[in-house]
């Protein structure tokens, strides 16, 4: 993997940023010109090197094996399970339907219940509608913002079929709590791992934890396949079944054994991934280089904390995540508006929590204080390959003037064009 020069934008299409903002006039919505000319995103977007990506694909296309447990599929599913120190790997067309199959797998027969956090990836509830389960929606802990054996025993019940434990993009669940009680109760945990694949808890590696794990192969996770996702277990018998029913639940030519659907990883896709994967490594360590960044960059803005990685485990450094907090001068819906007019394509993180949108299926959930307040006050920043150590810092001096700039620049949805020359910034 070639690393560039970090004052250049480290993806292709990327240009230098723009002078620093140092008055109102200079913010894009006051029709100063954007930081940013080409976005900076939040997604990862990493790209292996091409003529890698074209030898792992003409080896299926040489062998006209594009699809059904094609050869690149296999060894991206044998190198995912030693990756995440477990015996089975299985692949799927996406994280989505590894999901789904997986919760309705596991499920326990009689029950229909699914326990999992409200503050969480913003389809996951159409997650558990599709395997024909009702969510309950528990609570996180305001410190690590996931769920842990606490919150998650007072939804437990006799309806209670599987518990769908959840890692954050930072750092991750206390897992092994949840598999304990799990356990104690002889209910099956299924573990939502796709931000924490390169991740260990108490020196564990995730993915080894739960009945199974599942991560994503989307553009924007760790491991680009295009799209895809996988699944990681040491049931040797769950792993069997899962993988006859993304391929329609045949066994051998027309012979249907389980209920199922098309959800194969193709072999274009496990090229990519595999490709990605050899690459992982150089990747990791320039997320920790734009993690640093950010640390030294956000240091000491009033109002902002970023959230930090527990480097004692093994961890990615990919998603930056900061809280606005209670002396943060602007809502964060006029901080997003802000951020993104200059080309910064910050996001809400999990918001609002899944118990406060409107479904057209049924759904539980108790009083949930502490994920409605926490669903107010995070923002993910621009992060991954196509954000440069300069964009980094760019980005962080933004906020420092946003920081100081206080009323003139809150009121959401206003033009800072008047507020810019009542402050005399224009002539």
């Amino acid at each position: 993997m070639t690393v560039l020069d970090p004052g250049l934008g480290l993806g292709a299409g990327a240009t230098p940023t723009a002078a620093a903002k140092r008055c109102l006039a200079d913010l894009a919505l006051a029709d100063g010109h954007p930081l940013f000319d080409v976005p900076r995103s939040a997604s990862n977007l990493a790209t292996p090197d091409v003529e890698r990506f074209l030898a792992y694909s003409r080896r299926f296309f040489d062998a006209r094996r594009y699809t059904n447990t094609g050869p690149l599929s296999v060894e991206l599913e044998r190198r995912l399970a030693h990756l995440h120190d477990v015996e089975h790997c299985v692949t799927f067309a996406s994280g989505f339907w590894a999901l789904v199959l997986a919760l309705r797998a596991l499920a326990l027969p009689g029950h229909d219940e699914v326990v999992l956090p409200s503050l969480t990836y913003r389809r996951m509830a159409d997650v558990a509608r599709w395997a024909s389960l009702v969510p309950r929606f528990c609570e996180v802990d305001p410190d690590t913002l996931a769920i842990d054996a606490s919150t998650v025993e007072p939804c437990l019940g006799p309806d209670t079929a599987v518990v769908l434990a959840v890692h954050p993009i930072v750092n991750c669940c206390a897992v092994d709590e949840v598999e304990q009680l799990a356990r104690a109760r002889r209910l099956p945990l299924l573990v939502d791992g796709v931000e924490s694949c390169y991740e260990t808890f108490h020196g564990r590696k995730v993915g080894s934890f739960g009945n199974a794990e599942v991560f994503s192969l989307h553009a924007s996770k760790l491991i680009n396949g295009f799209e895809g996702g996988y699944l990681t277990t040491d049931d040797g018998d769950l792993a069997a079944k899962l993988a006859l029913q993304r391929g329609f639940g045949f066994n051998g030519h027309d012979n249907v054994e389980h209920f199922g659907i098309n959800a194969k990883l193709n072999e274009i896709h496990a090229a990519m991934a595999l490709a990605n994967l050899d690459e992982l490594e150089d990747q990791v360590v320039d997320h920790r280089r734009r993690y640093h960044t950010y640390r030294r960059a956000l240091a000491g803005i009033p109002g902002l904390r970023l959230l930090v990685f527990d480097e004692r485990e093994q961890t990615s450094c990919k998603n930056i995540v900061v809280e606005l907090l209670d002396d943060w001068p602007l809502t964060r819906a006029r901080t997003l508006e802000l951020l993104q007019a200059e080309g910064i394509l910050a996001r809400a993180y999990y918001a609002p929590a899944l118990h406060q949108r409107p479904t057209a299926y049924r759904t539980i959930a108790g009083p949930l204080p502490v994920t409605e307040r926490l669903a107010e006050r995070f923002v993910l920043l621009p992060s991954g390959s196509r954000v440069s150590l300069t964009d980094v810092t760019a980005i962080g001096g933004l906020l420092r003037f946003l920081a100081t700039s206080g009323a003139a620049v809150a009121r959401p949805g206003g033009d800072l064009t008047e507020a810019a020359v009542a402050a005399g910034a224009h002539p």
